[in-house]
C-alpha cells in the first residue's frame, strides 16, 4: 500500500482522491490507501459525481471551482485533483484537519 500523500504543484496541490456515491450526507470520512475519501449524495452518474465532487471540495478548500480540476480518473472512482492556490498543508488540514 502506498503512503498517503499530497504532492507540491507549480502554484498548488495535488491529491489523490476516492469517491464513494449514494451517501446519506456528502463528507470527507478519512483515507483509503493514498486517497481522501469523499463521499457524496450524488447518484452515480459520471457528469453529476465530477460536477459535485468539484463544488464540494471548493466548498470545503474555499477556492472557486475554476480553481479546481479532475486531472486524472473524471469516469473512475479514484480520481487526482489538482488545486490552484493553496499548498499541500493547507489542502491537507482543510480537508482532514
Amino acid at each position: 500500500m502506498r503512503e498517503f500523500k499530497i504532492t507540491d504543484a507549480k502554484k498548488g496541490a495535488a491529491f489523490a482522491v476516492h469517491v464513494v456515491t449514494w451517501a446519506k450526507k456528502s463528507v470527507v470520512d478519512g483515507l483509503v490507501g493514498d486517497a481522501i475519501k469523499v463521499c457524496l449524495t450524488t447518484p452515480p452518474v459520471e457528469d453529476k459525481i465530477n460536477d459535485s465532487l468539484v463544488a464540494f471540495l471548493a466548498e470545503k478548500l474555499g477556492v472557486s471551482q475554476s480553481q479546481l480540476e479532475i486531472v486524472a480518473g473524471e469516469t473512475a472512482q479514484n480520481k487526482i485533483i489538482s488545486v490552484l492556490g493553496l499548498s499541500p498543508s493547507e489542502v491537507e488540514e482543510l480537508l482532514l484537519g
